[in-house]
């Protein structure tokens, strides 16, 4: 191996040949490429600096006589085609690490030569919390999403402030793929994710069948014209590598909410469940038990495909409904809201998430006026807090196991604004939170307009780890929204006008299956709710009803 240093650059280059397979007269001249050279140039390399700038970048170039393709084999377990023979590459293990390189030079009839060097380059990129939460710290199994809205979905590699990151064109329904020879076979992946050592490793098993875009149908021989299950295996392990995103949204102002900035890619043309001809994903967002990826198909920013992931299993169960009206409140009555109904929590401190709104039960925060109750947060000095607002609770007044809630609503406008309608298991004095269990029917953040938030929170998933999903609705702030919930012993699903966009499955070991009350409150700020509009001054969540049925 030779290394040469020009204008900072390194430029490593052998050149090796290789014996030639047998020829076939059949194909004229099948001798096998000749004369093959590589030159391999690491990213910023410097007297300060001899294994590179800490990118991992290595842009590689082989030639040889009589070749018409190529390919590199990587020993980090990575290949890549190359008809050119020019290819960019990014090592992503942390440190200064030695790769063994083989440029294989293919020639007519598929006669072959190779080379092969090693080279040694530094890369600074790591994110292990991504790893940790990908395997659990061991090994852990991903799910499609397949309960909530918009789990598989398409749309532009970039971003407007109304667009954020979802999928743009089309965005699936909750089971929209289920019970289908066509596609339901997307809903059988496991995708296993295992932390080996320094190693990221991964397997997607998928049942035998995988569901194929239309454009790489030819792959399996396929002629359908549209997206179709085919008998297709992916056994075997793959290995990851990471790397910083290269996505256009990462110039964007607001990248730190629309992307992680962290690529996987998969070896071995490793892909997650959907075949779209790419083996690289853009982490979106990623907790312990949810994560969003992207990835653009056939290098089209246009065409990002975008999928959401859940380590608890899907499981579609019928809904069960409840039609007996136990609860309601039409909210007909002007004045205070009807005692025998509604208590208050009051006062400030932040209420466990560093809210900054004092609750108050002045008719200024909360009033039943023109058949709709309004709960308004203020912009205010009051007790030493700067907002003031209300919180509403059957707590004590109406407490129930099981049912459907139905509260329609519109929600207040303003950055900073976060209001909720929730329940809260009634033993919390006892056992605390989140051993009581919090059932999220509706949460919004006025700094993400129409975007609509549902969540359930117990021992293990609280706090940032909740089990959320999330749709997108029109004017959530200036139309009337129905948000429902059914709960049952088996699931709790979540609609916005009837449309289910979120569900997880109940049973004996998780805190829903006691009584529970019922919470509309509008805070200010605070872990959620994120920055307060230094131009808000007050807004309203208005009420038409509140039903509950068992």
């Amino acid at each position: 191996m030779k290394k040469i240093t020009i204008n900072l650059l390194l430029i490593i280059s052998l050149l090796f040949i290789i014996g030639c397979q047998e020829e076939d007269n059949a194909f004229g001249d099948l001798s096998a490429p000749t004369n093959i050279q590589i030159e391999a140039i690491i990213q910023g390399v410097d007297s300060t600096n001899p294994y590179g700038d800490g990118s991992g970048i290595v842009k590689f170039t082989t030639t040889a006589n009589n070749a018409i393709s190529y390919k590199y084999v990587f020993s980090d377990g990575t290949s890549q085609n190359s008809p050119n023979g020019v290819f960019q590459k990014r090592f992503t293990q942390t440190g200064i690490n030695e790769y063994t390189v083989t440029a294989i030079a293919s020639g007519k009839g598929g006669v072959s030569s190779n080379a092969i060097i090693t080279i040694e380059v530094r890369s600074d990129f790591t994110d292990n919390e991504a790893i940790e939460l990908l395997t659990a710290g061991t090994t852990q199994n991903w799910y499609f999403s397949a309960s909530e809205a918009g789990h598989f979905g398409v749309g532009p590699n970039n971003t407007d402030e109304t667009q954020n990151y979802y999928p743009f064109y089309y965005q699936a329904a909750p089971w929209e793929k289920a019970g289908s020879t066509d596609s339901g076979c997307l809903y059988e992946n496991v995708l296993t994710f295992t932390k080996e050592g320094d190693l990221l490793k991964y397997e997607l098993n998928n049942g035998g069948k995988t569901f194929f875009n239309a454009t790489y149908e030819s792959v399996v021989g396929g002629s359908s014209g549209s997206d179709f299950c085919y008998n297709y295996t992916t056994s075997g392990e793959k290995t990851i590598n990471l790397s910083p995103s290269e996505s256009v949204i990462t110039a964007n102002a607001n990248a730190a909410t629309q992307t992680r900035g962290t690529m996987l890619n998969f070896s071995d043309n490793g892909f997650m469940g959907y075949y779209i001809g790419q083996s690289s994903y853009e982490i979106l967002s990623i907790t312990s038990n949810r994560m969003v990826v992207r990835a653009v198909m056939g290098n089209n920013p246009d065409l990002a495909w975008y999928h959401t992931f859940t380590t608890v299993q899907p499981v579609q169960v019928p809904d069960v409904d409840y039609t007996n009206l136990v609860f309601s409140d039409e909210f007909n009555t002007d004045g205070v809201p009807d005692p025998s109904k509604w208590g208050y929590d009051l006062g400030a401190g932040g209420w466990g998430n560093n809210e900054s709104q004092h609750y108050t039960n002045s008719a200024t925060n909360v009033i039943v006026q023109g058949g709709n109750l309004k709960i308004t947060a203020k912009a205010e000095s009051f007790s030493g807090s700067n907002y003031t607002s209300a919180r509403l609770k059957t707590e004590n007044k109406f407490e129930f196991t099981y049912g459907k809630v139905e509260v329609k609503a519109k929600l207040p406008v303003g950055g900073g604004t976060w209001p909720a309608i929730w329940m809260l298991g009634e033993n919390h004095a006892t056992v605390g939170w989140p051993a009581c269990g919090e059932i999220d029917i509706m949460e919004y953040v006025g700094n993400n307009p129409d975007v609509v938030l549902s969540t359930l929170h117990f021992p293990g998933n609280s706090g940032g780890n909740g089990v959320t999903g999330s749709t997108t609705i029109t004017g959530a702030s200036s139309q009337f929204h129905v948000y429902k919930t059914i709960w049952s012993p088996t699931t709790i699903n979540f609609y916005v006008d009837d449309q289910l966009f979120h569900s997880m499955p109940n049973n004996s070991t998780i805190p829903f299956n006691n009584d529970f009350f019922l919470i509309l409150n509008v805070a200010m700020g605070g872990n959620l709710g994120g920055a307060i509009s230094p131009s808000f001054t007050e807004s309203a969540m208005e009420i038409d009803y509140v039903r509950i049925y068992q």
